[in-house]
């Protein structure tokens, strides 16, 4: 068995391997060499596209967003110069057009805050656990839909500061450095964040304090009566999810094991970004309209 000191070694030359790897695709891509753009398109798709569906909420919307980011990562990518890793980079692309993002969002229009969302799910709530066909997959679905609602109850500068922090699990300089704010700036907002949507689940999450008064099984019903889920189509528990990415089921077994407010709004499964926008962004490459191919 290697000492620590081995076993700190190792873990630089990976890290060092990974970042010249890095490098290379992204010279290669720079030189417009299409196998390594698609490569680069592959490598960012996914981890992006979470990023957009926590923002936005909808995952037609984090699609249309996807999209966007992608496009200017590809159009800055010659101006990146190895200063983080190339996801941690695109990252700071993606932040920067998120939070510039017209509002698109009817729920995001109408200002939604922790208060009136509170108010909303008191309202109508069943006397019973919802029962009729599908039931689990149908509560999986208000769940998952309740917590990007409730990250919308956040400013987005809170948000992002949340979902990089809390739900991407990235250190506070690695966090900082995407929203160009200092650590102690970015501390100081994930805190902030956390202390809201914490006190939000302690009131009236069942999922992270039994004694409060919501119950997913329970909002079904009022759920699909307002449009919020579709049983036909529900929109998260069937998302498809990346290559070996947490399933829906996984993802709540993990949820359940840890019990805390914050396990709450990191248990989506590891979404994928849908095909067919990917594909419009591949059509995209293969035309003459894109700077890199010309």
């Amino acid at each position: 068995m290697g000492s620590d000191e081995d076993l700190v070694e190792q873990g630089d030359a990976a890290a060092e391997a990974a970042r010249v790897a890095e490098r290379e695709l992204v010279g290669r891509a720079v030189a417009g060499e299409r196998g390594a753009i698609a490569d680069v398109v592959r490598l960012l798709q996914d981890p992006l596209y979470r990023l957009a569906l926590r923002m936005v909420w909808r995952p037609a919307e984090a699609e249309d967003a996807t999209q966007e980011i992608l496009l200017r990562v590809l159009g800055k990518l010659d101006t990146w110069r190895g200063e983080a890793k190339l996801l941690t980079w695109a990252y700071r692309v993606g932040v920067n057009y998120l939070l510039n993002l017209r509002r698109q969002s009817p729920q995001e229009a109408a200002n939604l805050s922790f208060d009136t969302y509170a108010e909303g799910l008191a309202d109508g709530l069943a006397e019973e656990d919802y029962r009729g066909p599908e039931a689990t997959l149908l509560s999986g679905e208000v769940r998952l839909n309740c917590s990007q609602a409730m990250l919308q109850c956040l400013a987005r500068d809170e948000r992002v500061a949340f979902v990089l922090g809390e739900v991407f699990d990235l250190n506070s300089t690695e966090a900082a450095w995407i929203l160009e704010v200092t650590p102690a700036a970015y501390r100081k907002r994930l805190e902030r964040a956390k202390k809201r949507i914490g006190a939000f689940l302690t009131a009236t999450c069942g999922v992270a304090n039994p004694q409060a008064f919501c119950r997913c099984p329970r909002r079904v019903d009022k759920a699909v009566a307002l449009g919020r889920v579709d049983p036909r189509k529900p929109q998260y528990m069937s998302h498809p999810v990346s290559p070996g990415g947490r399933t829906a089921a996984v993802a709540e077994e993990q949820m359940i094991r840890l019990h805390d407010a914050a396990a709450v709004l990191r248990s989506h499964p590891d979404y994928a970004a849908p095909q067919a926008k990917m594909d419009a962004i591949a059509g995209l490459l293969h035309s003459h309209r894109f700077p890199l191919l010309d």
